[in-house]
């Protein structure tokens, strides 16, 4: 096998992952990755706006906006609005939010967050590297991402 025919693999091998990681996290919980990561946001964080929480996870608010809708047509957050500014409107976890989340796997994400942050210094420098260069051949350095390991497209709102 020549290097760029491991490289695509590898590139498959973490899709797949990924992929297969997601549809775990469906079957399990019920909840995509985005989903779960906004829901164990708004449990450690405390509520807040759609906007702070969309910051908060490095999703577009739109984006944000879609998921919390599919959340609170489960009854899994509640959206109330500010008894001081009536314009502005909070999100919170409700009590089954915060249940479905206590059973929840931990996001694939999160358990490549612990193992890079072992790694050296010039590791995750060359990994960054590697990583952006492949991005670049690929063509996809302006493609809007966040650090959310979900299969799919995150700006396609009825995958969330």
């Amino acid at each position: 096998m020549d290097r760029a025919d491991e490289v695509l693999v590898s590139l498959r091998r973490v899709m797949r992952a990924t992929d297969l990681h997601s549809k775990q996290l469906v079957k399990q919980v019920g909840l995509t990755a985005p989903q779960l990561l906004i829901m164990q946001t708004l449990h450690r964080e405390g509520s807040m706006t759609p906007g702070e929480l969309a910051e908060k996870v490095s999703l577009s608010q739109a984006t944000v906006t879609s998921i919390l809708d599919r959340l609170q047509a489960k009854e899994l957050i509640a959206r109330e609005r500010s008894e001081q500014d009536r314009r502005r409107v909070y999100i919170l976890l409700t009590k089954t939010g915060a249940k479905k989340i206590q059973n929840a796997p931990t996001p694939l994400q999160e358990h490549f967050v612990k193992q890079f942050g072992d790694l050296k210094d010039w590791e995750q420098a060359q990994i960054i590297s590697a990583l952006q260069r492949i991005a670049h051949m690929m063509d996809a350095q302006h493609i809007d991402a966040s650090p959310v390991l979900d299969s799919g497209e995150l700006t396609n709102t009825q995958n969330h």
